[in-house]
């Protein structure tokens, strides 16, 4: 698809115009980046290395959540990273593009993600008797693959909406990365029809699903009345990390889309917590108040440790 563009590439502006404070974020950046990695690559490895975890829906989405939050930090972390190192920050606009599919891609996936997760939940404390009839391996797979549908398809119609615009001139992107406002900004034509259509296809989406997710685990909490202490305690521990996770993962999403587009001063800092911040504290809060977490952990160190030192 041919959008008659001249640009061949982006400035980007990034997070600070002071060269000073550059090397103290790229520190910063450098760090949260190995931590947010290894962090989720730690949950992935240790659940699927215990056939306890791995064989429980929870624990299963929980690694494929880790594994999109490692994604999801490495398509945007090391490109703001490397670039505090250049005075001239540019990306070219295949590469542009590909971010943007990239970014809309995973969180789109981890968007049903974190809607099965709710689902799970809601047949593990609301219909125990049934859990394992219903959470098989079979609706767990299919589960999956639509997650992997629904966000390429998803990233697909926010490429679609950029390719169609012109951009003939202005390619100063006052952002850290490349995203669909700053880009509309840049276009040679009227964006108005394009954000009300990037509201359709994600303000309003985030908003619903917030929403209903909100509602679903009201309905669960609800639900915990019929059980004994310690269920609750447990379900409520289960259930205030998702929760955790869900306000963390949407707030932002509606801030930064279900507003008008030149609305809202603090976007970066919105997109900083959103890309950065939030794929670092979500293994935090998995694995701070899980046990069943923590003691597999402790196993799979304790399990390398001595294969290492027989070896």
């Amino acid at each position: 698809m041919q959008n008659q563009s001249f640009v061949t590439e982006f400035l980007l502006l990034g997070l600070s115009q002071n060269p000073k404070v550059h090397k103290i974020i790229f520190i910063a950046f450098l760090f949260v980046y190995i931590a947010t990695f290894g962090g989720n690559m730690i949950i992935v490895v240790t659940i699927i290395n215990s056939h306890a975890l791995l064989g429980s829906p929870m624990y299963f989405f929980l690694a494929f959540l880790s594994f999109l939050d490692a994604c999801i930090s490495s398509v945007i972390t090391p490109k703001i990273t490397v670039d505090l190192l250049y005075e001239r920050r540019t990306i070219s606009f295949d590469g542009c593009m590909a971010q943007v599919f990239a970014v809309h891609f995973f969180t789109g996936v981890e968007v049903i993600i974190l809607i099965t997760m709710a689902y799970d939940r809601y047949v593990a404390i609301c219909k125990p008797l049934l859990y394992s009839s219903i959470m098989n391996r079979r609706l767990c797979a299919i589960l999956v693959g639509i997650a992997w549908t629904g966000g390429f398809l998803h990233s697909i119609i926010q490429i679609i909406f950029i390719l169609y615009l012109p951009f003939c001139g202005p390619n100063v992107i006052d952002h850290f990365l490349c995203d669909l406002f700053p880009l509309l900004k840049l276009a040679c034509t009227d964006t108005h029809i394009f954000v009300i259509l990037v509201f359709a296809n994600s303000g309003s989406i985030c908003i619903i699903i917030f929403s209903l997710l909100l509602v679903s685990y009201g309905v669960i909490l609800f639900s915990l009345r019929a059980h004994s202490s310690e269920g609750r305690h447990k379900a409520l521990s289960t259930c205030g990390s998702h929760i955790t996770v869900v306000v963390l993962f949407f707030v932002p999403c509606i801030l930064i889309y279900a507003r008008p587009a030149s609305a809202f001063f603090s976007e970066k800092n919105v997109f900083l917590f959103a890309t950065i911040l939030t794929p670092l504290l979500n293994p935090m809060i998995y694995t701070f108040r899980n046990k069943e977490m923590k003691n597999a952990i402790r196993k799979m160190w304790k399990r390398l440790i001595l294969d290492y030192g027989l070896s």
